[in-house]
């Protein structure tokens, strides 16, 4: 009986995690250098999941910065509205895209190291554009924000992006850019 209980949870283990849709592939220049690959959930976030990939396919976040890295926590970009280097870095944060925003899809997915959350307002329903990614795990957001995804490789150049010193986790002076953002298979 253990035998065939053992089997049926081998076989179930495929199905528990998240399906696989498209991924991102983002190259980061400034004091991180290399690339980021990112698997997508379309399956836990079909509408975020869709915005991330309809964004970048069309170029749109290519050349915007991380606008708040806060070490141990996580780093933020997708502000394809002020986030961009030669305009007023003080607005970065604080833009979306030209798209309605989101309704919530929270999930029972953790965040954890390399997990990829919608970055929103107090709304839960306000994510457009900007999105994070996790230095370390955050169990307080569990449920509170929507999971897109994890890094699949890149985890180096993650920790190598320079890290916000001014208030909230703002980067002071050049902040690192997501140089291109590719829809990838």
């Amino acid at each position: 009986m253990r035998k065939l209980a053992f089997a049926l949870a081998l076989l179930a283990a495929p199905l528990a995690a998240p399906a696989f849709a498209a991924g991102l592939e983002i190259t980061v220049e400034g004091e991180a250098n290399g690339v980021i690959q990112i698997e997508l959930f379309e399956d836990l976030a079909p509408q975020h999941v869709a915005r991330l990939t309809e964004l970048a396919a069309a170029g749109t976040y290519d050349g915007v910065v991380f606008h708040r890295v806060i070490d141990g926590f996580m780093a933020q970009t997708g502000d394809v509205e002020f986030g961009r280097i030669g305009g007023d870095m003080r607005l970065a944060g604080r833009g979306s895209s030209d798209l309605p925003d989101l309704p919530a899809e929270f999930s029972d997915a953790p965040f954890e190291r390399g997990v990829i959350g919608m970055a929103r307002s107090a709304d839960p329903n306000s994510a457009n554009s900007q999105f994070f990614i996790m230095f370390a795990p955050a169990p307080h957001l569990n449920g509170q924000y929507t999971v897109v995804g994890k890094v699949t490789e890149g985890l180096d150049v993650l920790d190598a992006i320079k890290r916000g010193r001014g208030p909230n986790g703002a980067v002071l002076g050049a902040p690192d850019l997501m140089e291109t953002v590719k829809v990838i298979d």
